[in-house]
């Protein structure tokens, strides 16, 4: 007698669970646990990590992904302003910028301003003002894109309401368009902040006093320091867990009550 679709499906699962089961089970046991132990979860040898790494890497990767994200929201949301503009000129700079700075590793930004600008003009710069401008020059590249989107997204009528109740297009902009225009992108940019914490370990290439570190240089250096193997790095992906979930979790309400406004 031929199974129905139901029937069919439900041994499909049975057999997905069989092999999956199998796999765990052949992986747990060709895992040599005392050496994983010893090398990504040997929790007795990372004291010297704390406090350091909350009171400094925490804090310091907080504000580094703060003043960078500061930078590239306001580069953001003047870069979206260009390119929605009538004026060619700015539309061709506006998309320059965001083509570029969207093609290149952020790396090579921090290199640059770094050590390029100081060398190139003579300038010296401290690692916050390094760090602020290169995360958010960056950031201000994919920020663009989801503002405009975003502008583009709040019904034209708002705009032709407004002027006709004689109100200048600046003052449309400003008091009607931009602020629904930032609900709609409330969850990418949420999600850019997420991606600006991450990529504020790559100050590492600056070079960096013990007041400077951030998450990544504490597990970096304890890795050669404490003889704990992957511990120290595991340590500090925990902290950074501590800040993007929940701003994933932030992110994923946005989404739920953008959903329920739309319907």
């Amino acid at each position: 007698m031929a199974m129905t679709a139901r029937q069919r499906a439900r041994v499909s699962l049975y057999v997905q669970a069989g092999i999956f089961v199998v796999a765990m089970a052949a992986l747990i046991l060709a895992t040599d646990w005392k050496t994983v132990t010893d090398n990504v979860f040997n929790f007795g040898k990372i004291g010297p990590m704390f406090p350091d790494i909350i009171l400094i890497g925490l804090k310091n990767t907080l504000i580094y992904t703060f003043l960078g994200f500061i930078v590239g929201l306001s580069g953001g949301l003047l870069l979206a302003l260009m390119k929605l503009s009538t004026f060619p000129l700015y539309r061709w700079i506006a998309t320059g910028y965001i083509e570029f700075f969207r093609g290149i590793p952020a790396l090579l930004v921090f290199i640059a301003f770094g050590y390029g600008v100081p060398l190139a003009f003579g300038v010296q710069w401290s690692v916050t003002v390094v760090v602020m401008v290169s995360l958010g020059m960056v950031a201000a590249a994919y920020i663009a894109e989801t503002l405009r989107a975003g502008l583009q997204a709040v019904p034209k009528g708002q705009m032709e309401a407004a002027r006709s109740l004689g109100m200048p297009m600046w003052r449309s902009m400003v008091t009607i368009v931009i602020p629904q225009a930032f609900r709609i992108v409330l969850p990418p940019l949420t999600n850019e902040v997420i991606l600006l914490t991450k990529d504020s370990s790559l100050i590492y290439v600056l070079g960096l006093t013990a007041s400077q570190y951030e998450l990544t240089k504490f597990g970096r250096d304890g890795i050669s320091s404490l003889g704990a193997g992957l511990t120290p790095l595991l340590v500090a992906g925990a902290f950074y867990l501590v800040v993007t979930i929940p701003l994933s979790l932030l992110a994923r309400k946005f989404e739920s009550r953008s959903a329920r406004t739309k319907r």
